[in-house]
C-alpha cells in the first residue's frame, strides 16, 4: 500500500520561524485565511486561540502544529498540496510571525492523478 500523500507540507525556513515562534507562544496552529485582512494567507495563532467549528477542516499537520482551513476555501484549494513558506515583510494579519518583519506564505501544486488517489483524509474543526 502506498503512503498517504500529504494536504500541506512546510518549508525549511518556516519550520525555523515555526520553532522561534513556539519558543515564545507555546504549541501553535495554523489557519488558512479566507481573504479577509491579508488575501488568503496562512495564519499562525496560539493552540486553541482562533476558535474552529464545522464550517473549518483540518487539512494535516506541519511541524507539530494543526493546519486548519475554511470548508469553503477548501472546495477551491482542494486539488493542490499546500506549502507553508515565509517571507520577508509585513502582512496585514493577526499573525504571530507579524512582529518579526515576515509573513507566512502559501505555495501550491495541483496534485497528480496518481496522488489524488491517496490523499490524507481531512477533519471536520468541530472533531479536533
Amino acid at each position: 500500500m502506498e503512503p498517504l500523500v500529504k494536504r500541506v507540507l512546510v518549508s525549511d525556513n518556516a519550520i525555523k520561524i515555526i520553532e522561534q515562534l513556539r519558543e515564545k507562544h507555546g504549541e501553535l496552529m495554523f489557519h488558512q485565511s479566507g481573504g479577509c485582512c491579508d488575501g488568503s494567507s496562512p495564519m499562525c495563532f496560539p493552540k486553541g486561540e482562533l476558535m474552529l467549528n464545522e464550517n473549518d477542516v483540518k487539512l494535516g499537520t506541519i511541524h507539530g502544529c494543526d493546519f486548519f482551513m475554511s470548508k469553503d476555501q477548501f472546495e477551491y484549494w482542494k486539488h493542490t498540496q499546500l506549502t507553508v513558506d515565509v517571507t520577508t515583510g509585513r502582512g496585514a494579519s493577526f499573525s504571530l510571525e507579524i512582529p518579526l518583519g515576515l509573513r507566512f506564505v502559501i505555495k501550491s501544486r495541483l496534485y497528480t492523478d496518481d496522488e489524488r488517489e491517496h490523499l490524507e483524509p481531512v477533519q471536520s474543526g468541530e472533531e479536533v
